[in-house]
């Protein structure tokens, strides 16, 4: 989407959480950090003078889209969330969805087990009563410390390939994968090897965000911001 909006030639501004030590980088002016809840969001749109917000950050960064949604009501700005679909299961998956991190632990058999625990780095916690597996977990940045006493990390930066994720999990045994339904092409490959191994996905749904006008392409959002009310925005 950035590079999109950069070859277009419009003024855009690309904001980063700041969660990640060594962001990718964009072709775009960057911030980092949070706004400070709705109110210092709908204070950053009205001083920088914004008139449209693409809300294109992770579908599980639900406290974010929350805030777009009501600082842009407040501040009448235009509003348009780049959103993946999410995966749906096809033949040879075998996927238990949940609602939550904390039923994807439940979820988890009572007996050890080995399992890819791909959901990043913030909800390890809601696993430390499910001590008696064995988690690999796959990060960008190394952590400072696991709550998690039998845990191994290995650092690298997605996209990944159907043949990198397969050689993956034989080579650490895996018998589990834990997932959030991300969507897209660059997170795939690990459903993608679990359904050619057989073995079972805990799949955690999306959490719920307010109604906003969504589209699935850099393309889509591109012809919404020529055209703003094709969306009734």
């Amino acid at each position: 989407m950035a590079r999109a909006l950069a070859e277009a030639g419009l003024p855009a501004v690309f904001s980063y959480a700041g969660r990640t030590a060594a962001p990718v980088a964009q072709p775009l002016p960057l911030r980092v950090g949070g706004f400070g809840g709705v109110e210092g969001l709908a204070a950053y749109i009205r001083v920088q003078a914004i008139t449209h917000v693409i809300d294109a950050t992770h579908p599980f960064a639900a406290q974010m889209s929350r805030n777009a949604v009501e600082a842009c009501a407040a501040t009448g700005t235009a509003l348009v969330a780049l959103e993946r679909a999410p995966w749906a299961a096809g033949p040879g998956d075998r996927w238990l969805r949940v609602p939550s991190i904390e039923a994807a632990a439940e979820a988890l058999p009572e007996a050890p087990a080995r399992v890819f625990l791909a959901i990043g780095r913030q909800h390890l916690a809601a696993f430390a009563g499910r001590a008696q597996h064995h988690y690999l977990l796959r990060l960008v940045d190394p952590p400072d410390a696991l709550p998690l006493p039998l845990a191994e990390a290995i650092i690298a930066r997605g996209p990944f390939t159907l043949a990198e994720d397969l050689a993956l999990l034989r080579r650490h045994e895996i018998h589990w994968i834990v997932a959030k339904n991300a969507g897209g092409e660059g997170a795939r490959a690990k459903l993608d090897a679990a359904r050619e191994l057989g073995l079972p996905v805990v799949l955690i749904d999306r959490p719920a965000i307010p109604p906003r006008p969504r589209l699935e392409t850099p393309e889509a959002v591109l012809g919404w911001l020529a055209h703003p009310a094709d969306l009734g925005v």
